[in-house]
């Protein structure tokens, strides 16, 4: 016997120390190699670490929601050979030495395709579905790169059973009412939700929110969007509000430079960018996060709204890469149909601004005397009252507002 030490690897960018995000493994489990042991969460994404030796777990390096630096121990082993290093800091590190001869090889392998959830390889929102559905992983066929569960395997075979996993979703519920007064119970913030907390509390600390609402009448707007949508045989490729109203902010940076910023606290120096790199704020089971359309100014209005799509939909099943999560100048965030009369969102550091979209809705309207049914739509802006002046991010919107009542506008020269 001989003991290994696995080490927290470099999960790139630069990172230091990363967040325990969850375990699939405990102490005195034997695990196989390449087994997945658990998720830890860096700034960016939640990142799946497979084991480099087969053994028993002696000792894990904390719960989750614990921050572990990189380089320090992350899961000790306890091996069946002397023949592996004792320690190891990357995922590779003695995954040639940590086999168990001939016979301890088909067992690990027949312990890999045993049912055993905790092995399965998916992404850690699947985990989290398919755990709240009742659903054993194991019994899920994966297609993806050595059978890894992907959403739409796990979708599938939801759908093929007969959608098991509304009936476990509702059972909780019920079983909190039977408690007088209902369950109390305590979540710790751990993962996305911790991020998305300290975020929020230094935004809204370190930055002096300026927050302007303009009113628009976006009904030519919206019979223009009808009629483009109209005329397109893939009803996946319809258009939304958003890629007009990025158009419109892209055109209106141009004479709004200012608001096209990021601000670098370390150096105290604003950097003012050239090209419009546009934040996507998404809802995602895992909490809010910012996909980023680079070089939005580049594309057409078909192509941006292709983008937002894409970008949008791969941050909520966990496929954005990492580049698509950083880098944004300035953000959109909307809540769609629940965007309310008015919102103050808060500023994506270290951008400078951030426009909010509020619900649309028919109402009456005076109009050269003449009360007139429109749709109305609020737009919800907040700017780092620091280096945005209220006069210019005033401006800005009205431009945004000329625009979109408007439309054909966004579209000259």
């Amino acid at each position: 016997m001989s003991e290994y030490i696995f080490k927290l690897p470099d999960l790139g960018e630069g990172t230091v120390e990363s967040e325990i995000a969850e375990w699939f493994i405990k102490v005195g489990d034997h695990v196989a190699e390449e087994d997945i042991v658990g998720t830890m969460m860096t700034d960016k994404a939640a990142v799946e670490l497979s084991s480099p030796v087969s053994g028993t777990v002696v000792k894990l390096a904390g719960e989750p929601g614990d921050i572990v630096a990189v380089g320090a121990p992350l899961v000790v082993y306890e091996t069946d050979t002397g023949d592996v290093p004792a320690t190891a800091s990357t995922p590779a590190s003695g995954a040639g030495n940590g086999s168990d001869g001939p016979a301890a090889t088909v067992a690990a392998k027949a312990k890999r395709q045993a049912p055993d959830r905790s092995r399965v390889m998916t992404s850690p929102a699947v985990r989290r579905k398919a755990k709240e559905a009742g659903i054993d992983l194991a019994t899920v066929p994966g297609t993806g790169p050595g059978g890894r569960v992907t959403r739409q395997d796990f979708e599938a075979f939801v759908e093929a059973a007969g959608a098991p996993a509304a009936t476990a979703t509702k059972a909780t519920p019920i079983a909190a009412q039977a408690v007088p007064g209902g369950e109390t119970k305590e979540i710790k913030v751990i993962g996305l939700r911790r991020i998305i907390a300290e975020r929020m509390a230094t935004a809204t600390r370190e930055v002096p929110h300026f927050t302007y609402v303009e009113e628009i009448d976006i009904t030519e707007l919206e019979s223009l969007r009808r009629h483009l949508n109209d005329k397109k045989a893939d009803k996946s490729e319809r258009l939304t509000l958003l890629p007009f109203l990025g158009l419109a902010l892209i055109r209106a940076l141009r004479e709004f430079p200012q608001c096209n910023t990021t601000y670098d606290k370390d150096r105290n120096v604003l950097i003012q960018h050239g090209p419009v790199h546009l934040g996507i704020a998404t809802q995602t089971p895992d909490g809010l996060k910012v996909p980023v359309v680079h070089h939005a100014g580049s594309l057409s209005l078909d192509k941006l709204g292709h983008e937002i799509r894409r970008i949008s939909e791969a941050a909520r099943t966990n496929r954005i890469k990492k580049n698509e999560l950083s880098g944004s100048t300035i953000t959109i965030t909307s809540l769609g149909k629940l965007g309310g009369i008015v919102s103050t969102p808060v500023i994506n550091m270290p951008e400078v601004g951030i426009i909010g979209v509020n619900r649309a809705v028919e109402r009456p309207v005076v109009i050269d005397g003449q009360v007139t049914v429109r749709l109305m739509m609020n737009l919800s802006s907040s700017f780092d009252h620091r280096f945005v002046d209220g006069y210019d991010a005033a401006a800005m919107i009205q431009l945004i507002r000329e625009m979109l009542e408007h439309p054909a506008t966004i579209f000259l020269p």
